[in-house]
């Protein structure tokens, strides 16, 4: 019998669980809140104990897994199977994530850090379409990234690899970042400074506007407002999504030079725009990078929506002549 596996992937405000058949396609899937009280040192256990009351009551045995793959916020360290600094959760000092759920469990964890397992079940799954060499680029509340190349998650020396959302656009005058950074690209690109860059350009348009008057009159306006009302024609829609298309472009252009990937894919709550941001990212994309990787590195939408995160966790739980 061909053995399962189990992919996590935890979130500041749930736990998504599932389990999985070794080609990666999900047979079983639920959520749990996460639960941050008392410095988040219920949610291992909680997440243990649904699983094992799951797997019972499905009437399974842990030996048939080979094991889980999670995904947790924070900086990770995989080869012991620790995170700290992960905030959202009200996890400060070091969690040992691996060897305590693998205690509840039974089963051998393996933990990586959350973009990266999306990465990986984007590349595994998705749009990546198997590639050894993908790039994932989450744009959502923030801006993450993990990179896939020769077949391999690369981590960094600190697990800060990808941090592509803190990669300087605007060097000059740029917006502060909660990084203390200046110009990032989260500052730009993510959803809050979409809105950021909307309510700037505001201040100096003169034309007619859905956009700029519900920004004049207080209405709350979001990134999918901005995208709606680009497709409508709004002027001041459009000046927003040329720039903040041109920011985007030159970070993907620097990883798209300096790494030459099958694939970069775009996902996050901000992908949901489509073809009204993927269009233009790619023209301004063209313009900058190397002849070589404009004929073969790719910019596509990711595909696997928040099913990307369980898949590219499980995926850490495959032996390695599986992966």
């Amino acid at each position: 019998m061909d053995k399962k596996l189990i992919g996590i992937d935890l979130g500041g405000t749930t736990a998504k669980i599932a389990l999985l058949n070794k080609e990666g396609d999900i047979t079983e899937k639920w959520t749990i809140k996460t639960n941050i009280e008392d410095n988040g040192s219920n949610i291992v256990q909680d997440i243990g104990n649904s699983l094992n009351q799951k797997l019972a009551e499905l009437q399974v045995k842990s030996d048939e897994f080979y094991g889980i793959g999670m995904g947790t916020p924070g900086a990770v360290n995989f080869e012991k199977g620790t995170v700290k600094g992960a905030y959202n959760l009200n996890w400060v000092e070091e969690q040992n994530v691996s060897e305590d759920l693998g205690r509840i469990t039974g089963l051998k964890v393996h933990l990586d850090n959350d973009a990266n397992v999306a990465a990986l079940g984007e590349r595994w799954k998705g749009a990546g379409e198997g590639g050894a060499n993908v790039v994932f680029v989450t744009l959502g509340t923030g801006v993450g990234g993990g990179i896939f190349a020769e077949g391999k998650i690369l981590h960094g020396v600190r697990g800060a690899a990808g941090e592509i959302g803190h990669v300087t656009v605007v060097p000059e005058n740029g917006y502060d970042c909660t990084c203390g950074k200046k110009g990032c690209l989260e500052t730009i690109a993510s959803a809050t400074g979409i809105v950021r860059v909307a309510k700037d350009l505001a201040k100096d348009f003169s034309g007619k506007s859905k956009l700029r008057d519900a920004i004049i009159n207080d209405e709350e306006v979001t990134a999918k407002l901005v995208f709606d009302f680009e497709k409508e024609n709004d002027e001041l829609a459009k000046l927003v999504v040329d720039k903040i298309s041109f920011y985007l472009a030159l970070a993907l252009s620097h990883i798209g030079n300096m790494l030459n990937p099958e694939k970069i894919i775009i996902g996050g709550g901000v992908s949901a725009a489509g073809d009204a941001l993927l269009k233009p990212v790619i023209a301004y994309f063209e313009t900058m990078v190397f002849p070589a990787v404009r004929e073969s590195t790719k910019i596509s939408i990711a595909t696997k929506g928040n099913d990307a995160g369980v898949i590219g966790a499980a995926w850490l739980a495959l032996p390695n002549e599986e992966a």
